[in-house]
């Protein structure tokens, strides 16, 4: 699980901005400590109520290697000073490409 933020009024546009524009069938890879990066299918893009998040199935187990991509969404309220909603993504392995050399380069 990946958690991020959308945004801040500092520094505005921040890591997940164009998170809830993922579709299911697009990819997302991550670098692994070992340098190889895993590669995901997004399943699935849901935008779901804070005072309603899908603990369970978000935190819950699975069958095999899946990815959540979680950041906030919806309407930001400006009163309680955050966005009413998260977005979160689903998606699974789909391969681990080749050895790419180590993690952290040698000094």
């Amino acid at each position: 699980m990946l958690l991020g933020h959308v945004d801040s009024a500092h520094d505005g546009p921040a890591v997940f901005f164009n998170l809830g524009a993922l579709r299911p069938g697009d990819t997302a890879s991550v670098r692994r400590a070992d340098g190889r990066d895993a590669v995901f299918r997004v399943t699935r893009v849901a935008t779901v109520p804070k005072d309603r998040f899908p603990t369970d199935e978000v935190y819950g187990d699975t069958t095999g290697a899946e990815l959540r991509l979680i950041t906030c969404g919806g309407t930001f309220d400006r009163g309680a000073g955050s966005y009413t909603d998260n977005v979160v993504v689903d998606a699974v392995l789909i391969e681990v490409d080749e050895d790419a050399g180590p993690a952290v380069a040698p000094r």
